[in-house]
Formats: C-alpha cells, sequence, structure tokens
C-alpha cells in the first residue's frame, strides 16, 4: 500500500469518528430548534385562540380538536390553578396517514367571565424515525463524497507535493554498490525532503567510500597472501627433492603442503563468497541448467569413477535460469563436488530436473543433517582436514542473490532441492 493511501486509511477512520460525533450534535441541536420554534408558534397560536374566545363566545364550543387544531373545556378554579404552561410530544390520529402520528401539544389554561378553561394546542411536527434516516444517508453520501475527494487530492495535488521523495526512492532501488558513483539530489522546496535527501547522500557516500575500501582490502589481502602460499609450496616441492630428505621428513613436508593448499583453496573461496555478498556479478544471461550439469557430469566423471560412484540425470523439462554464468557453474558443481565427497563407495547420485527446479539426491551417512547448520560457514560434518567448510555457504550466497529457494531434507538418503 502507497504512502498516500496509507494516509488515507487512516484518514477514512478519523473522518467516521468526527462525523459521526458531528452527527450527534447536530441532530440533538436541529432537534432542539425545532422544538423551540414549534412551542414559539404554539405560544403564539395559545394567544390568538384567548382574544378570540373572549371576541366570540361559539369558540368555547370546540371541545373536540375534530377539524381544528385547539379544544377548550371548562374546569374548576383549582384544577386551573395548578395548571401551567407544558409542552409535550404525543400522538395523533391522522386520517390522512390512517396511523398514529407524532404532535406537539400545548396544555395551558385561561379564566373568562369568572369561568376557568383548559386550552390544548396542537400542532404537527417532525418524524424523528424520518429525520434520522434521512440524515444518516445525507452523511454517509456526505462521508464518500468526502472520501473520494480526499481519494482525488491525494493522487493529484499531494502526488506532485511528494514527487521528490519518490524520485528519491526510485534512485535508491536502483541503487548498486560498485555500479552507480552515488545518488543525484533532487530538485525540492520541502525543508523535510531537503534534509532527507542530504541525509541519504551522505549515507550513500559513506557507504561507497566503506564498500570500495573493504573491495580493495580484500583484493590485495588475497592478492598477498597466494604469492607467498605459492612460494611456500615450490620450495617445500624442492626440498623434497633432495635425496638426503628422510622419509618422515618428507611426511612432514607433505603435511605442510596439504595445510599451505587447503588454506590457498580457503583464500579463494573467502575472496570468491566476498565477491558474490557485494554483488560484484553484475552480467546475467539465460543459463541452460540442464547444460551445466551434463558438462559438470564430464568434469566429475573421473572422480566419480574413483568412488565407484555412478551419476544419473533425469530430465523432465527444460529448467532455465538468468544467472552470471560462472556462478551457476559454481553452484551446481559445489553441490555435485558435496554429494560425491560425502558418499560412500558404490554410492547412487540423482540428478533430477523439472521446469520448474532441480534435486540432487546421494547416498551417504545413515543419519539426517542439521538442516539450519549446513549452509552456515565453516560448518562440517565429516573430519576431512581438506574440507574448507565453505562450499555450502557459497551455495548459498548465491541462491541467496538471485532470489532462489533451497531446501535440504533427508529419507534414506539425502536431498537437495533448488527451486526458481
Amino acid at each position: 500500500m502507497s504512502l498516500l493511501n496509507h494516509t488515507l486509511k487512516y484518514l477514512a477512520f478519523a473522518l467516521f469518528g468526527i462525523i459521526s460525533v458531528w452527527a450527534v450534535i447536530f441532530y440533538v441541536n436541529m432537534l432542539d430548534e425545532v422544538y423551540d420554534s414549534l412551542d414559539d408558534g404554539l405560544d403564539n397560536y395559545k394567544l390568538l385562540i384567548i382574544e378570540k374566545a373572549h371576541r366570540d363566545s361559539t369558540t368555547f364550543s370546540r371541545t373536540e380538536f375534530a377539524e381544528g387544531n385547539y379544544e377548550i373545556r371548562e374546569i374548576s378554579k383549582n384544577s386551573a390553578l395548578e395548571i401551567k404552561d407544558v409542552h409535550k410530544d404525543t400522538l395523533m390520529y391522522m386520517q390522512f396517514e390512517e396511523d398514529l402520528e407524532p404532535v406537539r401539544i400545548l396544555t395551558t389554561a385561561f379564566a373568562h367571565n369568572d369561568k376557568y378553561y383548559e386550552l390544548k394546542v396542537i400542532s404537527s411536527m417532525v418524524e424523528e424515525d424520518d429525520l434520522i434516516e434521512d440524515l444518516f444517508y445525507s452523511l454517509i453520501w456526505l462521508y464518500v463524497a468526502m472520501l473520494v475527494s480526499i481519494l482525488i487530492v491525494n493522487n493529484f495535488l499531494l502526488k506532485k507535493v511528494w514527487k521528490p521523495f519518490y524520485e528519491l526512492l526510485d534512485q535508491l532501488k536502483t541503487f548498486r554498490l560498485g555500479k552507480d558513483r552515488s545518488i543525484e539530489p533532487v530538485k525540492t522546496n520541502v525543508k523535510e525532503f531537503k534534509v532527507l535527501n542530504d541525509s541519504v547522500i551522505s549515507l550513500v557516500n559513506h557507504t561507497l567510500e566503506t564498500y570500495n575500501s573493504q573491495k580493495q582490502f580484500i583484493e590485495n589481502a588475497s592478492h598477498e597472501l597466494q604469492t607467498p602460499i605459492a612460494i611456500s609450496i615450490n620450495r617445500l616441492e624442492l626440498l623434497a627433492e633432495k635425496s638426503e630428505m628422510t622419509e618422515g621428513n618428507l611426511e612432514t613436508i607433505g603435511q605442510v603442503i596439504q595445510t599451505l593448499e587447503r588454506l590457498t583453496r580457503l583464500n579463494k573461496s573467502l575472496l570468491l563468497l566476498s565477491k558474490i555478498e557485494n554483488r560484484q556479478f553484475e552480467e546475467t544471461e539465460t543459463i541452460s541448467i540442464n547444460k551445466v550439469f551434463q558438462d559438470l557430469k564430464e568434469e566429475f566423471s573421473d572422480f566419480a569413477e574413483y568412488k565407484d560412484i555412478e551419476i544419473a540425470i533425469q530430465e523432465k523439462g527444460q529448467l532455465n535460469a538468468v544467472m552470471q554464468k560462472d556462478l551457476a557453474s559454481i553452484l551446481i558443481s559445489n553441490l555435485m563436488k558435496n554429494a560425491i565427497v560425502h558418499n560412500h563407495t558404490s554410492g547412487t547420485l540423482d540428478v533430477e530436473i523439472t521446469g520448474e527446479y532441480f534435486r540432487i539426491s546421494n547416498s551417504g551417512s545413515v543419519t539426517a543433517l542439521d538442516k539450519d547448520k549446513i549452509f552456515r560457514r565453516f560448518h562440517k560434518d565429516s573430519e576431512d582436514k581438506n574440507n574448507t567448510g565453505l562450499g555450502l555457504a557459497i551455495v548459498k550466497a548465491i541462491v541467496d542473490l538471485y532470489g532462489l529457494t533451497i531446501d535440504y531434507f533427508f529419507d534414506g538418503k539425502h536431498h537437495v532441492k533448488v527451486s526458481l
């Protein structure tokens, strides 16, 4: 949900509450004004009737409302003294409506020729249920009209006001470390947007400096380590060729060479992992996963034959992925190498490829691996000293880079499934 529509959601609730409270207050005040107007009319009508009664004695014969709006009946003096002007609501049968309808009635008393009379005057009034219904529908239409108006204002006027914010947001969405130099400042006269713009540019520039510094350090450190390690291995190999070396010395030299070679592999793996996480592999193309598996099957054929492992590839569909070619090869080769290394002699390695995923299944240990740990760096499930513990960590980094999903499960065989 966009920021403007998110604001509209809360504004809609606020407007509903405000209009509801306003409707109650308006209804009470309007009803009070209606009653006040009706009571003033009844009081005025009362005076006119009393004046007419003093002039015309036939007025006293109106003892029922009938076709008139008043009735007069004689009462005792004591009863007359107890009567005060009272306005109240009541119901009266209306012949036109054929039903009881609400009316406003005034009850009063007056004296004429030493006689006392009770006067009742009525006036039709607004039906409250009809008034509430009309007011309710009017407010509903008002509420809808206000929401539509605010929505229009949001999407036209306010969208223009927020344009610098969205321009900055678009730049941030497409910004890539190592590819873009910085963020272009947006033109705005709004103070808050200026502060946001300056803060983002400052943060991006600091991030770029840190990124370039780390990138240069990693590349330099990797390069500087490779050279002395290679020199050390060459010197140890030359030393091992000397005839005066004893068997024990040769064994020690061999162990040191293995350690240095493992250090070389570790150095290369860490550098690759760093490049992947820093998104330095930007170029992508459509890769045929089926072809990558077929090519790697040939490369691993000698290794698999040495362990008497048969690699079987079952293609149920054509699987293509948009990614960097070398990373696609590294992803699959690490999984296949892992499935061979951790397999037993005369084991199996099955590959299933469909249009949505590929799955590598292999025999091996009879217990399941910890699926929460196997993709962590330097996690090892074997005692192999040549294992760097970074193969599956590199796989996970590539999978995360391209938004793929990877899952491990065990059912007697070990299965790793990668879905596009």
